[in-house]
């Protein structure tokens, strides 16, 4: 039978667009590697983007060849925030590489653990909107 869109799905299609090879990369946090001293990174923002992706789920998985060339883009971060933006297309292209946006990740059919959430406890009061307005006004008029 035809819709108005093309061919009605059988009842218990099959899809056949899954892919075996896709990799499931765990969400826990990994321990990652420390900023090699000898790279003489300056800025904050370099430093940040190191720890970042050292510590990413993405790292678990990786070689020395990989730690190798997060070094050398962490130097062309460094340059870039020390005013050099004509790197910044090239950091992209680099980062797409380990999966850095969810866009880059599909593409690369890499699949992130979902983390299981926590049960429910006893915990805090949950603040309302109106409970947080009114301790900002609170605060407010005090000064």
């Amino acid at each position: 039978m035809v819709g108005s869109r093309g061919q009605v799905p059988k009842e218990n299609a099959v899809r056949r667009n899954k892919h075996e090879s896709a990799t499931e990369i765990s969400t826990e946090a990994q321990p990652g590697r420390e900023l090699p001293r000898g790279l003489g990174i300056t800025t904050s923002g370099a430093k940040r983007f190191w720890k970042t992706w050292a510590e990413s789920p993405q790292s678990a998985t990786w070689i020395e060849t990989d730690w190798l060339e997060l070094e050398i883009t962490t130097k062309l971060v460094d340059a870039l925030y020390q005013g050099d933006l004509k790197l910044a297309g090239e950091i992209r292209q680099r980062v797409a590489k380990w999966g850095a946006t969810n866009e880059d990740r599909a593409r690369l059919r890499m699949k992130l653990e979902k983390p299981e959430e926590a049960p429910e406890g006893p915990s805090e009061k949950q603040l309302t909107s109106f409970d947080m307005d009114e301790e900002l006004y609170n605060k407010l008029r005090a000064v």
